[in-house]
């Protein structure tokens, strides 16, 4: 039998081509022995949006060093119960910690997932009998990534600037950890939690929404970016919801993430105004209050040639929350009390609601157009004229933006899907927060955006008007035809529309009436103001002189 081995492989080296990869065996100038590879040429069969292996616009891809047994197996700590690992050490004695709370749902869009622990205002009710959701769009977040290269870059210009004075500087006390520390994190790709946490949402929403799915033989579009934490997050999702076999139930179209180009999961690269200065100042004027205390401790831990600024005390903080998710443990986390953690969390609060949120003049414009996406597919039309951020070429053809599709699953990012709230005209999240204390509110970040957020829209088909009051002693339904509703989930928890949209009304639910909701938001759409918000010339002010989402007139 064994000539019959000897043939599959002989048939095996003729019929299948060298790969343009470089083999294992092969040396430095392609050659294989005395043979050389035969270079081959990837030719895509499908138009570039549905290939997702060309890697264009891909954005920075590196990969931080592996941890090893979460950082040195740094716990159990002394004093606290031993709790078995989980992917993340997260039993970290915090100063000042007396209800035993957990930090790591204090550290705003750096959280790892969590549902939201206290809602937004509103109770949870069953889908009542005879009633049934038949339409979801859903725009999940990224899950837990590396720190971004773009922009300001703060972790890793702290992480540089620690590393080029290693020698020259001692640490003592808690800070002690710093005489040997390493910079170990990679830039912008998913983390290993990340993977996890878009493959355990995928499986949650299948057993919530797998009722969606034709199951006919035809495929889904689904939507991401070209970002690979992008890529990868959409492919993890569709795997937990359909299983490794995804591609046969759906197929993914990447819209490309750049500058200049349209994309609704990521509008801001379209909109040349920006905020994010008065943003960055804000957070900054708080933080000189909230951690003038740990800045001062940590100053006296160290000696020698190391210029520690207040910056670098707050951009520690951020490292506890990327140490933890990329490698599984951060000594940065213990430094800080709990009300530091809470002083943190609040500081991103203020730098989303000042950049992207209602105290932005470009709140609004950088998600209403995929506010208009959403409409369309709720109202069954493609999308014909051009307006705010919409890829136009995309959003009229069925082929790119299905219009009967009952499940709609979107990929994108934490400062988008803030706009997008804003553009839906969520004024429950609007209050103003002062730079001199924390004050109770809506907007907390770590309850909306966390790594992994995720906001569920549905459309709830009821045989006859479901009741705004559901008492139990009353019936759920009354007297009238059947009746659609539209409801929110973010994070697990339900959104009341009637607190924001007058013309919701009150409900106990929180829905609303689809036929009303669509009315509300062709008012939301003209108070976007997309084109004077981009692209005119206006002053923006300082922090706090917008308090709606647009600038200013």
């Amino acid at each position: 039998m064994l000539w019959v081995l000897d043939l599959s492989l002989w048939l095996l080296n003729v019929l299948i081509p060298a790969r343009h990869e470089r083999g294992i065996f092969q040396g430095h100038n392609g050659q294989n022995g005395c043979v050389k590879s035969t270079p081959t040429v990837h030719i895509s069969k499908v138009p570039d949006y549905f290939d997702t292996t060309i890697g264009w616009y891909a954005g920075p891809t590196e990969t931080g060093s592996a941890p090893w047994l979460a950082q040195t197996n740094a716990a159990p700590f002394i004093g606290v119960s031993y709790i078995p690992n989980t992917p993340l050490e997260t039993q970290m004695p915090i100063p000042g910690n007396t209800h035993n709370r957990n930090i790591f749902q204090r550290l705003a869009n750096l959280s790892p997932y969590f549902p939201n622990p206290r809602g937004f205002g509103v109770n949870e009710y069953p889908v009542p009998p005879g009633s049934n959701v038949t339409w979801l769009n859903m725009v999940h977040r990224h899950g837990s990534r590396y720190p971004e290269i773009s922009g300001r870059a703060t972790e890793r210009t702290l992480g540089k600037k620690i590393m080029d004075a290693m020698g020259k500087f001692q640490a003592s006390g808690a800070l002690q950890f710093l005489n040997t520390w390493k910079f170990m994190l990679g830039a912008e790709i998913l983390v290993p939690i990340g993977k996890q946490e878009l493959f355990n949402s995928g499986t949650l929403h299948y057993y919530h929404y797998g009722h969606l799915f034709p199951n006919n033989g035809s495929k889904i579009i689904a939507r991401s970016t070209t970002q690979r934490r992008m890529l990868e997050s959409a492919e993890y999702f569709l795997a937990g919801f359909f299983g490794l076999g995804w591609t046969q139930n759906a197929t993914l179209e990447l819209v490309i993430e750049s500058d200049d180009f349209n994309n609704t999961m990521a509008g801001y690269k379209l909109c040349n105004n920006s905020n994010w200065q008065t943003a960055y100042d804000a957070a900054f004027e708080w933080a000189n209050v909230y951690l003038a205390d740990a800045h001062g401790r940590i100053r006296g831990m160290l000696s020698g040639d190391l210029d520690w600024t207040l910056e670098d005390t707050y951009n520690a903080q951020a490292l506890c929350a990327y140490e933890t998710v990329g490698l599984g443990f951060s000594h940065w986390c213990g430094l800080f009390t709990y009300e530091e953690w809470e002083g943190f969390e609040y500081s991103l609060d203020i730098a989303f609601t000042a950049s992207v949120g209602f105290h932005s003049p470009v709140g609004r414009a950088i998600g209403i157009g995929y506010v208009q996406e959403v409409l369309a597919r709720m109202q069954h039309h493609v999308i014909t004229s051009p307006s705010a951020a919409i890829n136009l070429t995309l959003d009229n053809n069925t082929s790119t933006f299905p219009t009967s599709q009952t499940l709609n699953l979107d990929f994108s990012h934490d400062a988008n899907i803030i706009s997008i709230l804003t553009a839906f005209g969520l004024t429950q999240f609007n209050k103003f927060l002062p730079l001199t204390h924390i004050v109770d509110r809506d907007f907390v970040l770590s309850y909306l955006e966390p790594f992994a957020g995720r906001l569920d829209i549905e459309v709830i088909q009821a045989p006859a008007p479901v009741s705004a009051t559901r008492s139990p002693d009353a019936s759920v339904y009354l007297q009238g035809p059947p009746t659609s509703y539209v409801h929110f989930i973010l994070n697990q928890r339900t959104i009341p529309l009637g607190k924001s949209l007058d013309e919701c009304g009150e409900r106990d639910d929180g829905w609303c009436e689809m036929e009303v909701f669509l009315a509300a938001q062709k008012k939301q759409i003209e108070l976007a103001d997309f084109e004077h918000a981009c692209f005119g010339e206006y002053e923006g002010g300082k922090y706090g002189d917008v308090e709606d989402g647009r600038p200013v007139r």
